[in-house]
């Protein structure tokens, strides 16, 4: 039985972090595998939308579509042996709870990516990452369903084909599945601490912390967080809209004969990646607004939606920056933000 029924021109404002007023032409919210799998069954041939933590989706225009809302919950530790633990959570958990809830029981390797909006079940989708961790370097596996056949799949991390922000769920499998549960291999001792990139180290130094446990980390992770990131709930928002880029050496070269002062990390011995926060700083956004669609006066690479902003309207300021970075630098910046 479903505990809710489908619902016509459904308000989408407090289902994305933009807040941005937009309307589902059906809306469904699912809180069982079997459930889910009944909806697809009963709705085949329907345009569908899936729909997790609304974090890094811009909604444009209303969703013409029956918009499923994945809300599965539960978290278990399945494995625990040898220094390791395999960590199991369903797609509708909060990610950041989450990250908490691995901690608290001692398991390391996601304190990195605290406080990074949004649902488990979309962390593969984006392979998700921050201050030098991404999902990739923990994912065992996923389960989803295939939309079509309501059958589960269990994707291992080579065939989900991870890269910068990047999977096969938003490739060649895109709109073909939907990702239920997310399992994680974790260390139970010998955490492996990384504390080498970003301002991990000065935020532990700040706090006199000389041998940091993977709490020290998540709660420095969380204050660097806090202090250049908007709560979505009090300013909408889904943090970073801008992926960095990955540029070839010779591109980097010519860039740089022109900006000496560009910050950048070699990523391969013919690419270079650099900081797009900094590229639209020096383009002169960060801190401006237009209306009420502005750029985060505090971190350039967050577009803010400073109350009634019109998806459109984040949309055009995110394409004026674009235009600008490369006409300032001839670098291409694309965004990490799922326009719908």
């Amino acid at each position: 039985m479903f505990t809710m029924e489908i619902v016509a021109n459904y308000p989408l404002k407090n289902h994305n972090t933009f807040g941005i007023s937009a309307f589902a032409k059906e809306f469904i919210q699912v809180h069982t595998i079997a459930e889910l799998a009944e909806t697809l069954k009963e709705n085949q041939g329907k345009k569908l939308f899936i729909l997790g933590g609304g974090s890094n989706m811009l909604l444009t225009q209303d969703i013409d579509a029956l918009v499923i809302h994945v809300d599965l919950k539960g978290k278990e530790i399945v494995k625990n042996e040898n220094g390791y633990a395999e960590v199991k959570a369903m797609a509708g958990e909060n990610w950041h709870e989450f990250v908490q809830y691995c901690i608290s029981n001692n398991l390391g390797g996601l304190e990195n990516l605290s406080l990074i909006p949004g649902n488990v079940g979309t962390t593969p989708i984006q392979n998700i990452g921050a201050y030098g961790t991404e999902i990739k370097d923990t994912f065992v596996c996923c389960e989803a369903m295939n939309i079509a056949t309501q059958e589960i799949k269990t994707f291992t991390k080579e065939e989900c084909q991870f890269a910068y922000r990047e999977s096969i769920f938003k490739g060649a499998l895109k709109n073909q599945y939907i990702i239920v549960s997310v399992t994680f291999r974790l260390t139970t001792e010998n955490h492996k601490i990384n504390t080498s990139y970003g301002d991990i180290a000065a935020e532990l130094t700040k706090n006199n912390i000389v041998i940091p446990t993977i709490k020290d980390v998540s709660a420095a992770v969380t204050a660097i967080r806090q202090s250049k990131l908007p709560d979505p709930k009090e300013l909408g928002n889904s943090g970073s809209f801008f992926k960095n880029p990955i540029i070839t050496s010779e591109e980097f070269e010519k860039a740089y004969l022109l900006h000496p002062t560009m910050p950048h990390y070699t990523v391969s011995d013919t690419e270079v990646k650099v900081p797009a926060g900094w590229l639209i700083e020096q383009s002169g956004f960060k801190g401006k607004r237009f209306g009420d669609a502005g750029v985060h006066a505090k971190q350039a690479l967050v577009l803010v939606n400073y109350g009634n902003a019109t998806g459109q309207q984040m949309l055009d300021l995110s394409k004026n920056i674009q235009e600008t970075v490369y006409k300032n630098f001839g670098i291409r910046i694309e965004a990490e933000v799922n326009i719908i």
